[in-house]
Order: C-alpha cells, then sequence, then structure tokens
C-alpha cells in the first residue's frame, strides 16, 4: 500500500529540517513515515503503562522500555521501534543505542504497512530479538511474532512476551 500522503521532493526536504518526519535504514532499505498521530502516540502510551516483569517467567527481566529510541543494528541499519524493551536499563546516552532490545512493539500507522508487517519483523527476529509485536488498531488485531512462530489475535488482549514481560494491548 502506498503512504496516503506523497510529498514532493521540496516538500519532503523541507519536513527533513523541520523534523516533522522519521527516517529508519533496515537492512540496506530507507523509509520514512510522518510523524505519528495522538491514536498511534496514545497506544504506545496506554501499553507502556502495563509493561511489567512476568513473575512467573523462566528468565526474569526487568522489562525496561523506550518508546521511539534509535537503536543502531550490528549491520549498520538504525531503527526507532515505537516500543524497544530491555531486560536491563539501557545506558542513558545521547547517541544511537548498540545494546540491542529483547522485545520490540510496533504500532501500524495506515500507509506504513510494508515497513511494519514486511520489513520489520524478519529483520529484528534476524537480530536475535524474541518477541515482535505489532499491533493494528484498525483492524483490532495484534500480531506477536517470535523464533518459533506468529500468532495474531483480536485486540484488546493480554501478551505473555518469552523475554520475560507481560503487557495489556488496548
Amino acid at each position: 500500500m502506498n503512504n496516503p500522503y506523497q510529498p514532493s521532493a521540496e516538500e519532503l526536504e523541507q519536513l527533513l529540517r523541520s523534523g516533522a518526519i522519521k527516517l529508519e535504514r533496515t537492512a540496506g532499505i530507507s523509509t520514512w513515515e510522518m510523524l505519528p498521530s495522538s491514536r498511534h502516540q496514545m497506544i504506545i502510551d496506554q501499553i507502556r503503562a502495563t509493561l511489567k516483569p512476568n513473575g512467573a517467567a523462566p528468565h526474569p527481566c526487568g522489562c525496561h522500555h523506550l518508546a521511539d529510541v534509535a537503536i543502531r543494528f550490528p549491520d549498520g541499519s538504525l531503527k526507532r521501534p515505537d516500543i524497544a524493551i530491555f531486560c536491563a536499563p539501557p545506558p542513558m546516552q545521547d547517541s544511537a543505542l548498540t545494546l540491542l532490545p529483547v522485545a520490540v512493539i510496533e504500532v501500524l500507522s495506515l500507509g506504513y504497512e510494508y515497513k511494519d508487517v514486511t520489513l520489520n519483523p524478519p529483520f529484528y527476529l534476524g537480530h536475535q530479538i524474541m518477541d515482535v509485536v505489532v499491533v493494528d488498531p484498525h483492524a483490532q488485531r495484534v500480531t506477536h511474532y517470535t523464533p518459533t512462530g506468529t500468532q495474531t489475535q483480536p485486540t484488546p488482549t493480554s501478551l505473555q512476551l518469552r523475554c520475560g514481560c507481560f503487557c495489556q494491548v488496548p
């Protein structure tokens, strides 16, 4: 699906200068998207508010999470997942993190399905990320990708992540 809004080259340059778009590079493929809508941000906040360790998990995880943080992957890719989850607190720094998350959650925005559904899950799984969650608020479903398979269910729902965290998806 194409982006619903396609700016001209001049408009794109202005959007870049003003910081109104988000850029990523995934396995050599550059993607951009407009800054998120209020719905998108509110869903991220709702999920983050429920993220906590699952006391019954075999591996304890502190479930530390950051929203929209820059992460530099070993292959040079630069990603900004909607929610990145780390078992230990990530370092406080001014440059992109090189510590990879154990899980990521992406909230699908209309027009950016290719990046969030086609590019991201295999990329993240290929970098040993245990849980990749894609929330589709428009279809009211969530898809949980793991190294052993994929599961899709309607929202709202609760998710037990392999990394040892629990969250609610509205």
